[in-house]
């Protein structure tokens, strides 16, 4: 069966590192954890004691994660990090501390929710400043704080934003400074402060390297860098981190010279077919997209079904005539954050954890 090899301790190396880069910079942070969903493997091999005493904030987009999640972490506030369904406010409630919101009838749909449950639900109010994901217009956003002042369970500690994710619109010191902005004009209109400024994720962190980091944004939401040590969309190290902490490996297990176009012919008869050597792999459409694992071997992707990946590799021969492939051999593979994802929760690739 193709694998997932998980270097567990560069993983920890990597959430050390970041928390101490963004403490030293007066900056809290989120873990986000949605890469994973909760994975009870993952998360006895990865959060260990040093670990879950260091995150004092999780952050996830799935609501049976953050379940998971708590029983790891039961002193860290919990974040869900995407505007709720009305349908599962009551679940919201329960199982965040905070969500991040944009519509107003959903916001007060948790004020009785959480008042039904006797708690306080505290949120963050997104805003849309160019990437055309979750967040309302700046233009709405001093009405939308003012109608959450009077909801008696529901406490606003902040506004944020969310910058390229969908639309590749990247975070700059011009587009987070109107976030600032905002939030002066909050404190200014209802003389109210705001805890959280939450204008980073991972992509963000160059920002605070280059000094061009608004001073008012105080609050991180990150996962990419911790897991994969990179800056998305650039694909680029960040610092000191970890590039390395995840492989993917596929087993060969058929090797052949065959036709490089199909013949759909009945009664196949020409022998002036270009011909080369495909392999079929042990891992499919449902387990990964090619487009989001690369390798340095010398292969071309041919297609895929929903659990086999076949592989053109030429005339599987060296300068000196030897065989390069054989059946048995693997083909190894480096995920991006969305081959990841979908490796981390497909059921059909076993995990390998590495104390390394």
């Amino acid at each position: 069966m193709a694998e997932l090899i998980i270097h567990s301790e560069k993983i920890k190396e990597n959430i050390s590192y970041l928390n101490d880069y963004l403490v030293a910079n007066d900056i809290k942070w989120s873990l986000v954890t949605k890469l994973f969903s909760g994975d009870e493997t993952f998360v006895k091999n990865i959060f260990t004691k040093d670990i879950r005493e260091m995150i004092t904030s999780i952050g996830d987009s799935r609501l049976s994660s953050l379940r998971k999640l708590s029983v790891c972490f039961p002193n860290a506030e919990r974040l869900y990090i995407k505007p709720p369904a009305l349908a599962y406010v009551d679940e919201i409630v329960m199982c965040s501390d905070i969500s991040l919101n944009t519509s107003l009838s959903t916001i007060i749909a948790l004020n009785a929710s959480a008042k039904k449950n006797n708690l306080i639900h505290k949120v963050i109010l997104m805003v849309e400043l160019g990437d055309m994901r979750e967040g309302v217009n700046s233009d709405n956003i001093l009405e939308l704080y003012q109608n959450t002042l009077n909801l008696s369970h529901i406490k606003t500690i902040g506004i944020g934003t969310n910058l390229g994710c969908l639309c590749g619109v990247e975070p700059t010191y011009d587009r987070l400074i109107q976030l600032s902005n905002i939030k002066e004009s909050i404190s200014k209109k209802f003389n109210r402060d705001l805890a959280i400024i939450s204008g980073g994720t991972s992509i963000t962190l160059p920002l605070i390297e280059n000094y061009s980091l608004p001073k008012a944004i105080n609050h991180f939401r990150i996962g990419e860098a911790a897991f994969l040590g990179v800056i998305p969309e650039h694909n680029i190290q960040f610092k000191n981190l970890h590039t390395d902490a995840f492989s993917f490996s596929a087993n060969i297990i058929e090797i052949e010279e065959k036709n490089v176009t199909p013949d759909c012919s009945v009664n196949a008869t020409n022998t002036n077919i270009t011909k080369s050597y495909r392999a079929i792999l042990d891992f499919g459409l449902l387990d990964a997209d090619r487009n989001d694992i690369n390798t340095l071997d010398d292969i071309t992707f041919v297609g895929a079904t929903s659990d086999m990946s076949v592989i053109d590799v030429g005339n599987n021969k060296t300068a000196t005539g030897e065989q390069i492939y054989k059946v048995g051999d693997s083909i190894k593979f480096k995920p991006n954050y969305m081959g990841l994802s979908r490796l981390l929760n497909s059921k059909f690739i076993d995990k390998v954890y590495i104390e390394s």
